[in-house]
């Protein structure tokens, strides 16, 4: 019977051991992350304020972006293979010249063909 009353207060000292040790290891865990949390706070304060919007560049006046350019272009022909050969992107040319005159509104619609998009209720191509 004294063997029992010894092995059932070392199981008792075993747990709350235990229970000891995660209350430590969780103290440990919430002591790093609040250190994490002030260490990033005082990187943050050092670090240089966002600029002012008056320091941002602005965009021209055209509208364009730097380095864009709207024109119409004269289409270029595409040159034919033989079966043999395949037409590698290499293999072609610029894509046309400059067009100084503008199309027409009638040429810039496709010339009536409609592609008849998914779920528009066309019948495809050329209907």
């Amino acid at each position: 019977m004294h063997s029992h009353v010894l092995g059932t207060s070392v199981l008792a000292a075993g747990a709350w051991q235990s229970g000891l040790a995660q209350v430590l290891g969780g103290l440990i865990v919430v002591a790093v992350l609040i250190g994490a949390f002030v260490f990033g706070i005082r990187v943050k304060d050092k670090e240089l304020p966002p600029p002012d919007p008056a320091s941002h560049p602005h965009r021209p006046d055209t509208g364009q972006l730097p380095g864009e350019v709207t024109e119409y272009r004269k289409p270029a022909e595409v040159p034919l293979t033989d079966g043999e050969h395949r037409l590698m992107p290499y293999n072609l040319k610029n894509s046309g010249e400059p067009d100084t005159d503008p199309p027409s509104e009638e040429k810039r619609k496709w010339r009536g063909i409609s592609s008849g998009g998914f779920g528009s209720g066309g019948t495809g191509h050329g209907d």
